[in-house]
């Protein structure tokens, strides 16, 4: 059934995505009189799961989720149709219009996506406004989950004062700017130090799977007892719920305290104080050679649950329409540059970001097991962002690539000729299945790894 969610999710925003990007290119054929002969979500090769034609168009659904597509009479496109291309030209044809008429109509899916987005971002600022845990809300500092962090020197209690130089005041933001940061400067003990990350920082986050969930930081919770297994050496001492406040006398307040002190006690009992039912009691703990409980506990609490325990101050902005407007298109922004600096590291190959490309699987793993709209309009603004600048880059056969030939013609005044359009056609096609077979092999690879 959690499969059928996210597929269904997956499915629904890819269908989304591909329909109004292709209707970006539709509308302004049609106002420019070019004829548009067929109009298809999805690939349909071989054949179609639907077709019917209206007018002068054939509409229709393929069977290959791979993308859409509409042919416009007279374009050299992925259809890599060139038999028209033998007759005259005709008044009705996109090579017949004038340059910048065809530049408007090859611009106009990528203006849709990135439209889509903005207006999804406001939609979302308005309509669930936002939660937020302030950054100098915490006080204690961060919890450092990530390995390559925890070796580029940042500790469990520092407290993040900028990333890059760029102060927040939302913890939600962190994440998301480590991603593509180079220095932090956190305070620790009332000092200011500063982390430099290594050029391989992402690589190194990328070689282990469980690191990529559970991201850098988190905000730092208490030791929560979530399950305890019937054969764990303390089943018939600690009960799910259980808080365990105290170690040998040590005092534990955040769970990230807990690893460092049980290494101290490795094969040994301690004694803890735990909290049950808010009442302390002492209970005795065997602690197995690699200094563990032998028990699940809850390491990432939503920040609804937060502010329940006290720890931490749930804050909700809401906005009307024209106030979600400035601060949406903001949001939309942030997304796009945040975007960018990504595709930059994935194209230095030192950083080993690429490593981190991922094909449709990727996409779908992205989406949650249960529906929520929320996430679902959040995913799909950032993946109608993405197609919008993937499909600007200057490859030929992507919309980008028409683009560069386009400026090329109207700047020097000489069109290319339709021959030569037709080996670039076949060179950006040759290009686009090497990406997609990378991209999806990375999928395969991580699967067949666990990595």
């Amino acid at each position: 059934m959690d499969v059928l969610v996210k597929l269904s999710q997956f499915l629904l925003s890819l269908s989304l995505l591909i329909v109004l990007h292709e209707l970006g290119h539709f509308i302004p054929a049609k106002l420019f009189k070019t004829r548009v002969e067929k109009f298809y979500l999805f690939f349909d090769i071989k054949f179609s799961l639907f077709k019917r034609k209206v007018g002068e168009t054939v509409y229709g659904i393929g069977w290959l989720p791979l993308g859409g597509y509409v042919k416009i009479a007279g374009m050299i496109d992925e259809s890599m149709d060139t038999d028209q291309l033998k007759q005259d030209p005709q008044p009705w044809e996109f090579r017949s219009k004038p340059a910048w008429q065809r530049l408007i109509i090859m611009l106009g899916g990528v203006t849709v996506n990135f439209i889509l987005a903005f207006v999804i971002y406001i939609g979302m600022t308005w309509f669930y406004g936002d939660k937020y845990i302030a950054n100098e809300g915490l006080k204690d500092g961060v919890w450092v989950v990530s390995d390559p962090l925890l070796k580029a020197g940042m500790i469990s209690g520092d407290k993040i004062i900028s990333i890059d130089g760029e102060h927040f005041d939302r913890f939600n933001e962190v994440n998301e700017k480590l991603t593509t940061a180079k220095k932090i400067v956190v305070e620790r003990n009332g000092e200011e130090k500063e982390i430099v990350l290594p050029v391989d920082f992402i690589k190194q986050m990328l070689k282990n799977k469980a690191e990529q969930e559970k991201g850098f930081v988190l905000p730092r919770v208490p030791f929560i007892v979530s399950k305890v297994e019937d054969a764990s050496i303390n089943s018939s001492v600690l009960k799910p719920k259980d808080f365990i406040t105290s170690i040998n006398g040590q005092e534990i307040k955040f769970a990230d305290q807990v690893k460092p002190i049980l290494n101290n006690y490795k094969n040994q009992t301690v004694s803890a104080t735990i909290l049950r039912n808010e009442k302390p009691e002492t209970v005795q703990l065997k602690v197995n050679a690699n200094g563990e409980l032998n028990i699940a506990f809850a390491p990432i609490i939503s920040l609804e649950n937060a502010e329940k325990l006290g720890l931490y101050k749930l804050n909700t902005d809401h906005y009307s329409l024209l106030e979600s407007i400035p601060i949406g298109l903001e949001k939309g922004k942030d997304k796009l540059v945040s975007y960018g600096k990504q595709l930059k590291m994935i194209a230095q190959p030192e950083t080993g970001a690429y490593q981190g490309v991922g094909g449709f699987k990727a996409i779908f793993d992205v989406f949650p097991q249960s529906w929520s709209w929320e996430a679902f309009w959040s995913i799909t603004a950032f993946l109608s962002i993405m197609l919008g600048v993937m499909n600007l880059l200057p490859i030929p056969a992507l919309d980008g690539g028409h683009v560069l030939f386009l400026l090329y013609e109207m700047i020097s005044g000489r069109k290319p000729s339709d021959k030569f359009l037709e080996y670039a056609q076949t060179v950006g096609f040759v290009i686009l299945i090497a990406l997609l077979l990378f991209a999806n092999g990375n999928d395969i690879f991580k699967a067949l790894t666990g990595k």
